[in-house]
């Protein structure tokens, strides 16, 4: 079974598309016999990813810190609650506990937890993909600076070949799986 880890927004006020998104890979990765591990909150599109994966059948793993069980609402309906000190002990038990990594829409907590697993990733200390989900556009600034950032030196080819962008759920869910 593969358990992949997804990032994206906690903030109550995105569109109601991204909600929708986040069922829509829910309940996908539920249909694959999948699990899904993920920040473990309830509130906007964590707690729809997390939904409709359970809603689907799928195991859920949230990772929480203590400081956040509040303002995030932990998601106590999942079937493991991690509830850790600190972003970092999330960040890595998100990553133990995940075989692929998946960003939806999100902000600077998103492209944070991305950054890091896609490093490790090109750093060899994993050889799990790395997924960007990018359905509207949301990342397009941010792969544009990437591509500037290897064309100055910064970025090598296989860093930016090693991180997966497309903007069909069914092709980030296929990449997930390779």
């Amino acid at each position: 079974m593969t358990a992949v880890t997804v990032y994206c927004g906690s903030l109550r006020t995105v569109p109601d598309s991204y909600l929708e998104l986040a069922a829509d890979v829910g309940r996908r990765i539920a249909a694959r016999g999948w699990s899904l591990v993920w920040g473990g909150g309830r509130t906007a599109m964590m707690g729809a990813v997390a939904r409709a994966a359970r809603e689907g059948g799928a195991r859920t793993t949230g990772v929480i810190p203590r400081g956040l069980v509040d303002r995030e609402v932990a998601d106590t309906d999942s079937d493991d609650l991690l509830v850790v000190e600190t972003m970092r002990d999330r960040k890595a038990l998100m990553e133990a506990h995940g075989d692929a990594f998946l960003a939806l829409p999100g902000g600077i907590g998103t492209c944070e937890e991305l950054f890091e697993v896609w490093t490790a990733r090109v750093l060899a200390m994993h050889a799990k993909p790395v997924v960007v989900l990018d359905v509207d556009g949301h990342y397009r600034g941010l792969v544009s600076w990437l591509g500037e950032l290897r064309e100055r030196g910064f970025v090598s080819p296989f860093a930016l070949d090693s991180l997966v962008v497309t903007d069909d759920v069914e092709t980030a869910l296929d990449a997930c799986a390779s």
